[in-house]
């Protein structure tokens, strides 16, 4: 059982004027300027009706509703219905009667609105038209579905950005391995070195003595080392520490 169809009305326009044009006399496009604009040979309602695919404009009369002439519409742009070249108000119809006979006549309207009214409901409508045959095709033939899976031997590889809790960027294993071996070691446990006073300095050896015995807080591992200490000041010649310099003039004299 075939799908009923039925009749919308898409434009409705309460006052057109329709124009008697001359026969075109060549491929040029058509010009209202050559119409009696003055004289209309008609003034009625238009209305624009959609059958399913089909759509055409009826002039009917405002009060009765009698069917001045019929324009159906196959296409737009098209041959049944054109703009002329010097208004954006008038255009020329295409009338068909029941018997298949054609002829053309003026279209105007008063206002430039309801002029462009209608090439909206027109451009609407056959842009529908072009859509459900669109989806008809693609039924009867299927589009092809795109293979997204992997191929053999093809691999992917994702670029992870790992965070800590505190929001900063946690290092790999391999760029903290290659940071420890390019970078400097750091520097061994331990305090201050304490420097150790020169076999040749008379002057300082007692004094370096006392300070390493203090440091050591008494303990008996330095007594052999102080005592050394000071039998190599005492072992010195007097002639060395007879006349002290001075610059060492506080420091006691042996």
């Amino acid at each position: 059982m075939a799908e009923m169809e039925y009749e919308s009305v898409v434009l409705v326009k309460q006052e057109v004027f329709v124009y008697k044009i001359p026969p075109r006399q060549s491929n040029r496009s058509y010009r209202a300027a050559d119409w009696n604009l003055a004289e209309p040979i008609w003034t009625g309602r238009l209305r624009m009706v959609a059958k399913g695919k089909s759509l055409c404009v009826k002039l009917e009369d405002k009060t009765s509703g009698t069917l001045f002439a019929n324009c159906p519409i196959e296409s737009y742009p098209g041959v049944a219905i054109e703009a002329v070249s010097d208004s954006s108000r008038y255009f020329v119809l295409r009338i068909q009667d029941d018997n298949g006979r054609t002829a053309s006549i003026g279209l105007g309207f008063g206002d430039r609105s309801d002029s462009f009214d209608m090439n909206v409901a027109l451009q609407d409508h056959f842009k529908w038209v072009k859509n459900e045959e669109k989806i008809e095709k693609e039924k009867v033939e299927p589009k092809q579905q795109l293979d997204l899976g992997f191929k053999e031997g093809e691999t992917i590889k994702i670029n992870m950005k790992i965070t800590k809790k505190d929001g900063s960027e946690a290092s790999s294993r391999l760029s903290s391995k290659k940071t420890g071996a390019g970078g400097l070691l750091p520097p061994p446990p331990g305090g201050n070195k304490i420097s150790l006073p020169q076999a040749g300095s008379p002057a300082h050896q007692p004094a370096a003595a006392a300070a390493v015995a203090s440091a050591a807080g008494g303990q008996t591992e330095w007594g052999e080392f102080t005592s050394a200490g000071l039998h190599n000041a005492n072992s010195e010649p007097a002639a060395q520490t007879a006349t002290p310099s001075k610059a060492n003039a506080n420091w006691v004299q042996f």
